[in-house]
């Protein structure tokens, strides 16, 4: 009994060092999925359903894991899709897919079958519109809850990330008051770079060196308990060069822009929650900071004085927001005093110079 148990153990090793030899491990991996995929299907009693919404935090900050699957699962569209959003933004070559309402993606990691299926809730009363909510839900097995929380849900993010590292296309965020009050945004095709900005050269160098120093003082933020980012105010009359100054950091630093309208914000709520709602690294621009009550006329450059909203800008400045290499440029038409917390850049515009800076105030 004990000679055929022996001679039983030693073959069995031998087809297994075989097995792991002779086939390759996806191969391996390929067979393994294919039988637990038919023997041990789970029963719909096990399974568990995640769902990701596109807001976080009540409804103040987006899901960065639902943005992360929105641009994984839109690589994992297969042909037996039944129906697809295509749009296609002006300036951008390629069509963008996106999916429709109940429209399922399957997917699969270390042999976990994965089920995705979108949702798009838009209300159901037409006299009462209400913002569109979107949301994924994520079907597993529940005795893979932690691999997939714990594994496949930082490999989505991660994969996310590479992705738009390696095709980074620069966005211009602004408000859309018909999608109630988020951020929409479009490709960021303005030419202006720090090469052609019409700006003398030691003040340019002087722009520069201030970003990349900012840049590299992430453990120094971090070392004074103090949100990593960085303000500028830019004043002078309209048309003399603030915004080609601003695309031209947005194209130097590689980050996206912000552009928030005073006039759009009704309430401390909705500007607490519009700038909870801005990404990382990224060019926040509040426009006309010296305006912000009645919406002046532009081109007489009027200025406003509104101290209710100063202290309401000021009551949830980003100082106190999580906000993570940004640069917070404001734009005045007037060198004005309406700022509780003074930048730490000014960027003086003459009129005499369209186009030129006319001075740069470093204020440490």
């Amino acid at each position: 009994m004990l000679s055929w148990y022996a001679s039983l153990t030693t073959t069995v090793m031998l087809l297994q060092t075989a097995f792991n030899t002779l086939i390759p491990h996806e191969l391996r991996s390929y067979l393994f999925h294919l039988i637990r995929k038919w023997f041990f299907k789970p029963h719909p009693n096990g399974l568990l359903t995640l769902v990701f919404d596109d807001n976080s935090s009540g409804g103040y900050a987006r899901n960065e894991i639902y943005d992360a699957a929105e641009a994984y699962l839109a690589t994992k569209i297969s042909n037996k899709a039944d129906c697809l959003r295509v749009t296609k933004t002006p300036g951008n070559k390629n069509l963008i897919l996106s999916f429709e309402d109940n429209e399922k993606i399957y997917d699969e990691f270390k042999g976990v079958d994965l089920s995705w299926r979108f949702h798009r809730n838009t209300g159901s009363d037409p006299n009462k519109p209400t913002p569109e909510k979107r949301c994924f839900h994520l079907t597993l097995p529940k005795q893979d809850k932690d691999l997939i929380l714990g594994s496949y849900i930082p490999f989505i993010i991660e994969t996310v990330k590479r992705m738009r590292n390696n095709e980074r296309v620069l966005k211009i965020h602004t408000i859309d008051r018909y999608s109630g009050g988020k951020w929409t945004n479009v490709n960021l095709k303005h030419p202006a770079t720090f090469d052609t900005l019409a700006m003398e050269p030691s003040l340019k160098e002087a722009v520069i060196a201030d970003m990349e120093r900012f840049r590299c003082r992430k453990d120094f933020y971090k070392r004074v308990g103090r949100a990593w980012k960085r303000g500028y105010l830019l004043y002078g009359p309209p048309g003399t060069g603030k915004s080609s100054l601003i695309a031209s950091m947005a194209n130097y630093m590689k980050f996206d822009i912000y552009d928030l309208q005073l006039s759009s914000i009704s309430d401390d709520s909705e500007l607490r929650r519009v700038l909870l709602a801005t990404a990382n690294r990224s060019i926040l621009v509040i426009e006309d900071i010296d305006c912000g009550g009645d919406l002046p006329d532009r081109k007489t450059a009027q200025v406003c004085n509104n101290p209710k909203f100063c202290f309401r800008f000021h009551s949830v400045s980003p100082q106190e927001t999580t906000f993570d290499a940004v640069f917070l440029v404001q734009t005045s038409n007037a060198n004005h005093n309406a700022y509780t917390r003074k930048p730490k850049v000014r960027v003086n515009f003459l009129p005499a110079y369209p186009s030129f800076l006319g001075a740069f105030l470093l204020q440490h």
